[in-house]
């Protein structure tokens, strides 16, 4: 299982994050989100250390969904220094989701 997020949490936990991290908006009726937390509970201790992941309930924190502009669940966006670097929607396999991160989690090598 994934941490969860709020509105209230929101600021501090992701966009202040040192870390990427990997928001799956989602909601307590959506069947493809249910089907996508395990794939998601088992990214997030493979890539422990270089991204976390975490879920928010549209339902119970519409304040965050709304300024992100989250029409449909499940909506995976990755934010990086407090910005939105990749966005997808749709329930994918765990392959097409590390696809996703893979380009966003390289080390900087000149820091």
């Amino acid at each position: 299982m994934i941490d969860t997020v709020t509105d209230a949490e929101f600021a501090a936990r992701v966009l202040g994050s040192p870390l990427p991290v990997l928001v799956e908006f989602t909601a307590s009726w959506c069947p493809p989100c249910r089907m996508i937390a395990p794939v998601l509970a088992e990214l997030a201790g493979e890539l422990a250390g270089r991204v976390e992941i975490v879920a928010l309930d549209v339902d119970e924190n519409p304040r965050t969904a709304a300024a992100a502009g989250v029409l449909g669940m499940p909506t995976l966006a990755l934010y990086r220094g407090g910005e939105v670097v990749a966005q997808d929607t749709g329930a994918r396999p765990k392959g097409a989701i590390l696809a996703f991160l893979e380009p966003h989690l390289t080390v900087d090598s000149t820091a």
